[in-house]
């Protein structure tokens, strides 16, 4: 089992000296990822509902620091040698693939390797309405754009024609150091996302890790592989488990998932190298 660290540039670890503490003592203990969270803007007074807590409401509300993900992976790689850098998620409708393809392949590079690229469709709806994408496109034109992306990836120049996208051949340089491209992680706690993960994804990141919706969630991705003729094994699972013991990540081992991710132990620098170096000692040493 693999493990990750979710929100890891959200609230105070927006502050640097935090998310350097953050990220060199995950990599010191051997934590595999750190997962970095987006909204490029937070409307004031918006009314939509946050669908990953039970009343609603947005994680340390409006005015929350969220620095943009890819800028934030950036520093983290400049600072780290193995430990892999994701996004959990970005919101893919929102950008131009052009960009997120010339992004992607550019933090590849410069880590040597350690991208993941974690995606949703969102969920603001007032934020997509901002930067002038009609909701109701969204999962559509995310679909189109793993599509696009990908084409960029190849060796070689091609045209791509979408419905949404549309250019012809074009050197978009460098290419991804990974092979056949940057992983691309289907983020979504719905059989929407689910399906979607079996049609476009490297993986499947259903954000929460409950008993009770896993299994219906990778039923949907596995019986979508099957309308498509993939094989659901190609498609890494990872999921927020909770209180994490040794006997619960065999639990989730026994039904697929292959990393697991915790949120910081703490937002100080001593309680997270304690919060991480007893989670290594207990979980991931016997794991």
């Amino acid at each position: 089992m693999k493990f990750g660290i979710a929100f890891a540039t959200a609230g105070p670890f927006a502050n640097p000296d935090l998310f350097e503490s953050l990220v060199l003592t995950a990599e010191e203990v051997g934590m595999e990822s750190i997962w970095a969270v987006e909204h490029v803007v937070l409307p004031q007074g918006f009314q939509s509902k946050y669908p990953y807590s039970k009343d609603g409401a947005f994680p340390g509300g409006e005015k929350a620091p969220i620095p943009d993900p890819l800028v934030a992976l950036s520093y983290a790689a400049g600072m780290t040698k193995n430990i892999r850098l994701a996004t959990g998620i970005m919101i893919l409708p929102q950008r131009n693939p052009l960009y997120v393809a010339k992004e992607w392949a550019s933090l590849d590079v410069l880590s040597r390797g350690r991208a993941m690229m974690g995606i949703g469709i969102g969920w603001l709806k007032e934020e997509m309405e901002t930067v002038g994408i009609p909701f109701k496109e969204r999962a559509a034109r995310t679909e189109e754009s793993c599509q696009a992306i990908r084409s960029l990836w190849r060796d070689e120049p091609e045209a791509f024609d979408g419905k949404f996208y549309n250019w012809g051949p074009q050197n978009s340089n460098p290419k991804p150091v990974q092979k056949p491209g940057v992983p691309i992680i289907v983020g979504g706690n719905v059989e929407g996302a689910a399906r979607r993960a079996a049609r476009v994804g490297d993986g499947f990141y259903p954000a929460s890790g409950s008993f009770k919706t896993l299994p219906t969630l990778l039923d949907a991705m596995r019986d979508e592989c099957a309308k498509t003729g993939r094989n659901p094994e190609e498609i890494e699972i990872t999921v927020a488990g909770g209180n994490l013991d040794p006997g619960r990540v065999r639990q989730y081992e026994d039904i697929g998932v292959s990393r697991m991710m915790i949120n910081p132990p703490a937002r100080d620098t001593e309680g997270l190298k304690r919060g991480l170096g007893e989670f290594a000692e207990a979980v991931i040493a016997k794991s």
